[in-house]
């Protein structure tokens, strides 16, 4: 699989897991079936993997480290990311996460609420969270450590998390820095105000939504900085070719789910399904380096790769955006 440098020296490949599934968001994956998953990635030709504290309140980082841990460190890249410090559910501070409903986590992950998460973009705050991240993987480094989900906490994210990062970065600690976000309008102001090597954006980049086209990736392309793109699904609409489902986590509106079942019937006329057009279109982009998906299973990992495998012909762009239903960069 081809791969492009991020950073100092990070080699990401143009698909990448992201591992918010096997932290067993929406519904429980077990343990083999996520080890699974990592292997398939791995057999496909993956060599970037993404995951978070946030998913499955370290669980997801858990089953990651323990499914790369025998592999040549030098073989792969991988991310996590600052910001949320997971801590026992009595130390969680008043005003922060409540319980979940029937003692399970709140937050979409189908785990005990045994813990909590805890902002936090401090210094501190930043190096404990890889510390603790390094201690989940099981392993001595990370590649990349991104800020994630900073959309109330700007402020202290630029000041406090982003100094504390690019100073881990210059001692060796980690060799590219970022944040990833669900949103391109913050992530515009940290590519503006601080020298990030990349950023991961959710969902603002896809057959449904290209808003972060306009402005952010050519700010990004001018400035060296990468870009990933995750969320290209959008939460499962986008994931079969008769689009149903979830968007941005919630009930797909009626006039979404006709404007994605209009993009299939062009991607139709070109022998290509939704999903197969989902997955190719960030990468027409050249600023976009890598797209991040996510997969509970061997079984979904390797419909993905197989979906990649086949080019999509360049005519699909051009007839979707004559019928203004993508905005091409």
């Amino acid at each position: 699989m081809q791969s492009r440098t991020v950073g100092r020296g990070v080699q990401v490949t143009r698909y990448g897991f992201g591992a918010a599934p096997i932290g067993n968001l929406f519904a429980a994956v077990g343990d083999d079936e996520a080890r699974e998953a990592v292997d398939a990635a791995w057999a496909a030709g993956v060599r970037y993997f993404d995951t978070a504290p946030h998913y499955g309140l370290g669980l997801s980082e858990r089953r990651l480290g323990a499914a790369l841990r025998d592999r040549p460190r030098d073989s792969y890249a991988l991310s996590t990311k600052v910001g949320r410090l997971i801590v026992p559910a009595e130390d969680a501070a008043a005003g922060h996460e409540p319980p979940g409903e029937g003692g399970r986590d709140d937050q979409g992950f189908d785990v005990p609420a045994t813990r909590r998460r805890v902002w936090d973009f401090s210094r501190d705050g930043v190096r404990r969270s890889i510390e603790e991240s390094l201690s989940r993987l099981g392993l001595d480094a990370v590649d990349i450590a991104l800020i994630h989900d900073p959309d109330d906490h700007w402020a202290q994210a630029v000041g406090e998390a982003y100094p504390a990062l690019a100073e881990l970065r210059d001692q060796g600690v980690v060799r590219a820095i970022g944040a990833g976000m669900n949103q391109w309008e913050m992530l515009e102001g940290f590519v503006k105000e601080t020298d990030l090597d990349v950023v991961m954006l959710a969902g603002r980049y896809t057959l449904l939504d290209q808003s972060g086209g306009a402005r952010l990736l050519p700010l990004c392309q001018e400035r060296g900085v990468a870009v990933f793109a995750a969320g290209v699904f959008n939460s499962g609409l986008l994931a079969t070719h008769e689009p149903a489902g979830t968007y941005e986590y919630a009930p797909a509106p009626g006039p979404l789910v006709e404007r994605a079942r209009r993009i299939a019937a062009v991607c139709e006329r070109y022998d290509v399904t939704l999903p197969q057009a989902a997955l190719a279109f960030p990468l027409r982009h050249p600023a976009v380096s890598c797209v991040v998906s996510g997969a509970r299973s061997a079984a979904e990992v390797e419909r993905n790769a197989a979906l990649a495998a086949v080019p999509v012909p360049g005519e699909l762009w051009t007839a979707l955006a004559e019928e203004s239903l993508v905005t091409l960069g």
